[in-house]
């Protein structure tokens, strides 16, 4: 087993993505992985309180060691519920169909 273990840190803003490879030691937890990736000085606005932060998509807490070859996920807050714009649609949707909109009747 090796002394060390790549990882990379990945954080994604709405038109590009930040990824920094890391050479860290074994047993490098991910809050570990995300300070030394120099992020958090980059984007002041990462805030670990509030964020979360996942490997490959899962979710994690910031003292999970981490695995040779893994990928830190930081996400940031959504902007929208998308329950609730699904929602708003759906009903939008049968609005539209009870009234008909601004159509003319049939001839």
């Amino acid at each position: 087993m090796s002394d060390f273990i790549n990882v990379a840190v990945c954080y994604a803003l709405p038109q590009r993505q930040d990824l920094v490879e890391l050479k860290l030691p074994a047993g490098s937890t991910a809050s570990q992985a995300i300070a030394a990736s120099g992020l958090q000085q980059k984007h002041p606005d990462i805030d670990l309180d509030r964020f979360k932060v996942g490997v490959f998509g899962k979710l994690i807490k910031l003292d999970t060691p981490l695995q040779d070859q893994d990928r830190v996920e930081i996400y940031r807050p959504l902007i929208a519920d998308p329950k609730e714009v699904r929602r708003k649609r759906t009903e939008e949707g049968k609005a539209m169909k009870k009234g008909g909109g601004d159509l003319p009747p049939a001839a």
